[in-house]
Order: C-alpha cells, then sequence, then structure tokens
C-alpha cells in the first residue's frame, strides 16, 4: 500500500489507476472495525482490476471552537496497517498546509482555511449542523477538495453519521460532482454501541452506560414496527430511557429520511430515528432506519 502526503504525488498514483473503478473511502484516522468494514466493501466492489484509496485527515474545519481537535486521536502506524490488511491500494496523509496552504490552522477554526468554501444549505443546519455551526461547511469543503484530488467513482461513507451522508449527497448532486455515494451499514459493538473514534475517551463506567443509546433506539424501532406512529410518543419514549442511565440528550427525534425534517405527529412516510447525547465529556451520535 502507498502512503501519500501531497496532492501531487496522489494526482501521479490516480493517473496511474487508470479508467477503471477507483472507490475512496475518507477518514479521520484512529480507525477501527467500522473503517475496516468500508474499505472491505470498496475492495469488493472495486475487484482486481479496480482501485482502493483512503485519506486520513483530521480536517480543522470541521471542528468548533472548544471541540476535540487537538486531543483527537491520531494513531497513523496501526490506521495503515488496518488499511492495508482491508484491502487499500493507497492512502493520502496529507498537512493541514498541504489541503489549505500557508493560512491553515492546527488548533483552530477561527482563522479562514480557504478562501472559497461550500455552503451546505439548509440540511447542514438543522441537527449537527444546529449545535456545530459551520460543522458541515467544513465537511462539504474538504469532502470536495478530497473528491477533485482523488476522483474517485465510488465514495463510501457510514451509515452511523447519517446527517453527515446526506448532506454529502445533496452535494455531489447539486453540484454535478461525478462520484457515486455508497452508504454502508452501521458497525457496532457486541453491546449494541455504534463503534466510534471517540468511544475510546469513555471511562469504563461511561462505557457501561453507553449502549442504553442503542437500547432505546431498539425500543422505538419495536415500538414502530408494532404500529407506533406518533413521532412524539418516540421521542419521548427514546429520551427518558436514554436519560435515565446519566447522559445528557441533546436531542432524540424521528425525522424523514431523506430530507431529515423532524415529523411532527403522525409519521406517514420514510422515517430515521436520530440521537445525539452527551457522556462525560463524550458526544455519542447513533441513528436507525424504521422505514424508507
Amino acid at each position: 500500500m502507498r502512503v501519500i502526503h501531497t496532492v501531487a504525488e496522489f494526482r501521479k498514483w490516480r493517473k496511474g489507476a487508470g479508467a477503471g473503478m477507483v472507490t475512496f473511502v475518507p477518514t479521520m484516522g484512529a480507525l477501527h472495525e467500522g473503517h475496516a468494514s468500508l474499505v472491505r466493501e470498496a475492495r469488493r466492489m472495486a475487484g482486481a482490476k479496480g482501485h482502493v484509496a483512503a485519506s486520513i485527515f483530521v480536517n480543522p474545519t470541521q471542528f468548533g471552537p472548544g471541540e476535540d481537535f487537538g486531543k483527537y486521536p491520531r494513531t497513523l502506524e496501526a490506521d495503515a496497517v488496518l488499511l492495508e490488511t482491508a484491502g487499500c491500494d493507497a492512502v493520502f496523509v496529507p498537512s493541514a498546509e498541504e489541503m489549505y496552504g500557508r493560512n491553515a490552522k492546527h488548533e483552530t477554526r477561527n482563522a479562514k482555511p480557504a478562501s472559497v468554501t461550500i455552503d451546505p444549505g439548509p440540511l447542514g443546519t438543522m441537527l449537527e449542523g444546529d449545535i456545530r455551526p459551520g460543522h458541515f461547511a467544513g465537511v462539504c469543503t474538504v469532502v470536495l477538495k478530497l473528491s477533485n484530488i482523488v476522483q474517485p467513482t465510488h465514495l463510501l461513507l457510514g451509515q452511523k453519521d447519517y446527517q453527515q451522508q446526506a448532506v454529502v449527497r445533496e452535494m455531489v448532486g447539486d453540484l454535478n460532482v461525478p462520484v457515486e455515494v455508497v452508504t454502508c451499514a452501521t458497525v457496532r459493538e457486541a453491546d449494541g454501541l455504534a463503534m466510534s473514534s471517540r468511544n475510546r475517551y469513555l471511562s469504563d463506567d461511561e462505557r457501561a452506560k453507553a449502549p442504553v443509546i442503542h437500547e432505546a433506539m431498539m425500543w422505538a424501532k419495536e415500538r414502530y414496527a408494532g404500529g407506533e406512529r406518533n413521532a412524539g410518543a418516540l421521542e419521548a419514549g427514546m429520551k427518558q430511557r436514554i436519560e435515565q442511565r446519566g447522559l445528557t440528550v441533546q436531542y432524540a427525534v424521528a425525522a424523514h429520511g431523506r430530507t431529515l425534517a423532524l415529523w411532527k405527529g403522525k409519521i406517514d412516510g420514510p422515517c430515521v430515528i436520530l440521537v445525539a447525547a452527551k457522556l462525560g465529556g463524550t458526544r455519542l451520535i447513533d441513528n436507525e432506519v424504521l422505514s424508507v
């Protein structure tokens, strides 16, 4: 597997890959089995004749003031082993300066690291976008930059970041980016906790409480399967169950599966439940699709 640090070098690799399928998995590193599953699916899709690329870049523009950019885990050596084992052919590992130029800031997003950025539109202002202003502008900008550098045929994202994949799909469609977005299922621990690089921040006591998010969503999923269509009832039940374990719920909502507009009253279309909660100093998000 090639480890590439500059845009120029990566473009040389991409030119050598030719016109066949190039599948791409963008990451911020601190990789786990969830990322490995994306790369294995990318390998399966590309086959023996295609190529699999990944990136590792802790993108400063998607972190807000006071968020965990400075302490976000950097584990490049272990990440490279995981990627190669899963079938990756090349990984792009740029510096902030390589991506954003001389104005790049490593510790804060207060500086303007790019003179042109992407407005994620209304989909990027609700839920995560409301709690983390500017987050999806940073996500869209870096994903578009990476797509222009890598020029993949397929972009693989995880369902755990449901709103993120929805925003990226919207951007790709609206800006006519020539790539197909593929959303892959969330990978979970044995007790249901969604795998996340941030799970390593949890203390033993917090880790024991964390699966309540999945348990609450499974309760809502069972209620929905049994005929419950009142969004408020599902939301209240999830919130109560999560808060009983000591977590602070930021949102626990039933939303339209494509637009993410919150259901009011009766659910009568595609539905996804989305949860964000704080456990100590760690913020956890998760989701489950109820109907498509």
